[in-house]
C-alpha cells in the first residue's frame, strides 16, 4: 500500500512540475510577443508619414500590424 501511495504522490508531482513548466513556458513565449509587438510598434512610429505611406501603411494600422507580428494574423 506505501509503494502505491508514493507512486501516486510521484505522479502528483509529475503533474504539477509538468504544469509549473507548461505555464512558465507561456509565460516566456508572451514575454517574447509582448517585445516583438512593442518593437513593431516603435519602429513604424519612428517612420515619416511619407516612409509609411511608400509602404502603403497608415499610422491607424501600425497597432494591428504589430499584433499581427506578434501574434499572427486573426483569420
Amino acid at each position: 500500500m506505501a509503494v502505491i501511495a508514493q507512486a501516486q504522490n510521484t505522479a502528483a508531482e509529475a503533474g504539477l512540475r509538468g504544469r509549473l513548466m507548461t505555464a512558465i513556458q507561456r509565460m516566456q513565449e508572451n514575454r517574447a510577443r509582448r517585445a516583438v509587438y512593442r518593437q513593431t510598434v516603435r519602429e513604424l512610429n519612428a517612420l515619416t508619414t511619407r516612409d509609411l505611406d511608400d509602404l502603403g501603411i497608415s499610422r491607424s494600422m501600425i497597432t494591428r500590424l504589430a499584433h499581427e507580428a506578434a501574434w499572427g494574423s486573426a483569420r
